[in-house]
């Protein structure tokens, strides 16, 4: 069926998964394993340059043109209130049989900062991206491989009868 467990059967992947099933590559340290998933970490920074455009089968859809703001002599970039998308350091390869998404981490919620991101379905590969949401009106400083959401790793009841195969696979890789 490909469906999540009832929640109280649910158990997010442990370390010892996610690393022998090869899951995530490219973690800088064994600290960003949690007990329910894995921290994930910047790379790149973007502000949105244009509007983007999604219709109903993606024939007239068109992604929001974006600039890179680069990282200063010491590792940081300063983020006023506003919107950013970020891509994570880590590649990630979901099971056939695990869903997973981001969340942010608590730290991140505490300095008035907060990511969004959609479902990665089974069989996704790459180096994804997520939307950092600056709502602190003083803005945000953020250094390069800062630990900014915390991906966690869902069993599905069975392997998925169909994978992602979608626009982003492979990206960023």
């Amino acid at each position: 069926m490909g469906f999540i467990k009832r929640v109280g059967d649910v158990m997010p992947l442990p370390k010892h998964k996610l690393i022998e099933r090869n899951v995530v590559e490219g973690y800088i340290g064994d600290e960003q394993f949690q007990p329910a998933g894995v921290d994930l970490t910047v790379a790149k920074v973007f502000r949105f340059t244009s509007n983007g455009r999604i219709d109903y089968d993606n024939s007239e859809r068109k992604l929001s043109d974006v600039e890179e703001i680069v990282f200063d002599e010491n590792g940081y970039v300063h983020l006023p209130k506003g919107t950013y998308k970020v891509q994570y350091r880590e590649i990630v390869s979901i099971p056939k049989d695990v869903v997973a998404w981001i969340l942010p981490r608590s730290s991140l919620l505490r300095c008035g900062v907060s990511i969004e991101s959609a479902v990665w379905d089974p069989g996704y590969r790459g180096r994804g991206e997520g939307l950092l949401i600056v709502y602190n009106e003083h803005g945000f400083m953020l250094k390069n491989n800062g630990k900014i959401g915390q991906m966690v790793f869902l069993p599905l009841v069975e392997e998925a009868r169909e994978t992602y195969s979608g626009k982003y696979q492979g990206e960023n890789i």
